[in-house]
């Protein structure tokens, strides 16, 4: 007999645990069915959180090892522990999962263990390590996230030409790491290892890095990569990859054709994207309706089944776990017969590298392509105080808005902290705030903040300290 439940919850990570959460503090018997040995999903267990871990771990090394001095602190010698960097790394991500389960436990939530599949509109069968279970509820959420993108021609063993997963672990540092694309992660994991003494190379299929963000800005990070010693070929596609003792050797080709050329190196990283993953949901049984390999939903979730609903990266939007979130609580508002919402023109996003890069809302071009008349305003960081006091004055703030109402269109920030910056922007633009209302809200000084007060100021031409 199947165990019974108000909702099912298909995925642990962050759109499947948050919806199972606000599930249950409204009231609803939540199971949440998950096959990974840990809950929080890919970006708990191998992305988000473990990332920026090493990332703070390898900033802290560079700034120990390369610049310490400037600040007057004499260090005669750094060394460095990778195992214990990893372990560091390992131990966060443990607390951190074992954080969620607490969560299941305070909320009475019930942790299916296995793969979930959908054997009806309102069935899931779990298969795993234990017995086959069977669970029904009248509403079931799709929300097991995304999965690596393959490489034609490139094989991921996580050993020498490795995923983001296999970045996270290395045992040594690489002699020379080729990054196969120019996006978040493959930007954040070569800064990881470049910091740590590896030489990278970014192989992009594109004439641009972060083909997605404010080209402005986009240019300006791949400025500040490369002067920090990340290169970059451009334009160039990666077709093959020879693995022997001493590493890798890939085939390249420009983008637009012509000559071939190869490339050797130690490791791999193939970093070209993520894809939906719905294999063995049984979708296609159900006749789900699907729309680029991501499953079509309505205005409330709902796929073309209604029982059966999806949030994150099964459906169409940016691949964020913060956007998944939304989603999720949004979609179990609904369910519950309250007005959910999200605004996708106000969802955030971020490249922790550093400078840090965060946006939120339109780019130039994008305005510029829908014919919207907009005014720009520009602050520099080497023009606050906080920026040159903390010896970190390199990026700007870049706001856009309406040329006639003055409302906020879309931010873009590179510099330290951008990433807690660009939140002010996002929950003005939630609000329809326009620029002067930024620029006349009184921020605390010395701050980066200020910066963003600066720049929204310039919008109207009343920026005051440039």
């Amino acid at each position: 007999m199947a165990d019974k439940f108000d909702l099912i919850v298909i995925g642990g990570g962050p759109g499947g645990y948050i919806a199972a959460i606000r599930a249950a503090q409204l009231g609803m018997s939540v199971a949440c069915v998950e096959k990974r040995a840990t809950l929080g999903g890919t970006c708990l267990n191998i992305g988000c959180i473990p990332s920026k871990a090493l990332l703070q771990s390898s900033e802290k090394f560079e700034l120990a090892k390369d610049h310490l001095g400037d600040h007057g602190i004499e260090i005669k010698s750094v060394g460095l522990d990778l195992a214990k960097m990893l372990g560091r790394k390992d131990k966060i991500v443990d607390g951190v999962t074992k954080g969620v389960e607490f969560l299941f436990r305070k909320n009475k939530i019930t942790w299916v263990k296995g793969a979930g599949t959908l054997t009806g509109p309102t069935e899931v069968k779990v298969t795993g390590a234990g017995a086959e279970q069977q669970l029904t509820a009248p509403h079931i959420i799709i929300a097991t996230g995304s999965e690596v993108m393959p490489l034609p021609g490139v094989e991921i063993d996580e050993k020498t030409i490795v995923s983001s997963t296999g970045g996270l672990a290395l045992d040594k540092v690489p002699g020379h790491l080729v990054v196969v694309g120019g996006g978040y992660i493959g930007l954040e994991m070569g800064s990881v290892w470049r910091r740590l003494g590896s030489k990278v190379t970014v192989v992009e299929f594109l004439d641009r890095i972060t083909p997605t963000m404010d080209q402005e800005v986009g240019k300006a990070l791949q400025r500040t990569l490369a002067k920090q010693g990340m290169e970059f070929k451009l334009s160039t596609k990666v077709t093959g990859a020879a693995k022997s003792k001493k590493g890798v050797t890939l085939s390249l080709e420009p983008a637009a054709g012509g000559a071939a050329e190869t490339l050797e190196c130690d490791i791999v990283l193939a970093a070209i994207g993520r894809r939906p993953y719905t294999a063995g949901l049984g979708l296609e049984a159900l006749q789900v309706a699907m729309e680029r390999g991501r499953i079509k939903v309505d205005g409330h979730f709902r796929s073309s089944v209604p029982s059966i609903y999806a949030i994150g990266d099964v459906i169409d939007g940016p691949m964020l776990a913060h956007k998944a979130e939304e989603e999720g609580v949004a979609c179990v508002e609904m369910i519950a017969g309250q007005h959910g919402h999200v605004n996708y023109d106000a969802i955030p996003a971020v490249i922790y590298t550093a400078p840090e890069v965060a946006s939120v809302g339109k780019t130039e071009e994008e305005l510029k392509a829908a014919g919207i008349a907009y005014k720009t305003g520009k602050f520099p960081f080497s023009a606050n105080a906080r920026a040159r006091a903390n010896n970190d004055s390199e990026g700007f703030v870049k706001v856009l808005s309406d040329a006639t109402t003055d409302r906020l269109l879309g931010v873009h920030i590179i510099g330290g902290d951008a990433g807690t910056m660009i939140a002010e922007l996002a929950l003005a633009m939630e609000f329809g705030g326009s620029a002067e209302d930024v620029g006349r809200t009184c921020h605390a000084h010395p701050t980066l903040n200020e910066a963003v007060k600066e720049a929204a100021l310039a919008a109207n031409g009343m920026a005051l300290n440039i």
